[in-house]
């Protein structure tokens, strides 16, 4: 059942373009915040990633999850502590290799960024769909 609820390429598909959108966010963020000001990319990408989890999570609950999971401020907001928590797995793996990345091998932080959140999504994918939104009880 689980299995079946995540190979749904309907909901992939919205999810995958929902994150794109956050990832767009992150980046953004991220640059700005390097590029700008005194952060170096470890630091601005904590406050990159909380920003695009709150942008993915409201466009995930009216757009990809709509039909998932009861309505009402308790309910929503009981989703987005699990979101958050779900997505922070997703954001480890995201750091690690951004970290690691530009540490050991030199590379760009946005282009370590961009492989992280690559490597994330699909965390981040089989994590919201089973404990956040639950679609395989539905």
């Amino acid at each position: 059942m689980r299995l079946r609820a995540l190979l749904s390429t309907a909901r992939f598909s919205l999810f995958a373009g929902v994150g794109l959108v956050g990832a767009t966010v992150d980046l953004l963020v991220l640059f700005l915040l390097v590029e700008l000001t005194p952060f170096g990319p470890t630091p601005a990408k904590v406050v990159s990633w909380e920003l695009s989890i709150v942008v993915i999570f409201v466009i995930n609950e009216w757009w990809t999850f709509a039909n998932y999971g009861r309505m009402g401020p308790r309910a929503i907001g009981k989703r987005f502590l699990r979101s958050n928590a779900v997505r922070f797995a997703g954001f480890l793996v995201t750091l690690g290799v951004l970290v690691g990345l530009v540490r050991w091998f030199g590379v760009w932080y946005l282009a370590a960024n961009a492989i992280g959140l690559a490597v994330g999504f699909f965390v981040n994918y089989t994590c919201e769909s089973l404990y956040t939104w639950r679609v395989h009880r539905d």
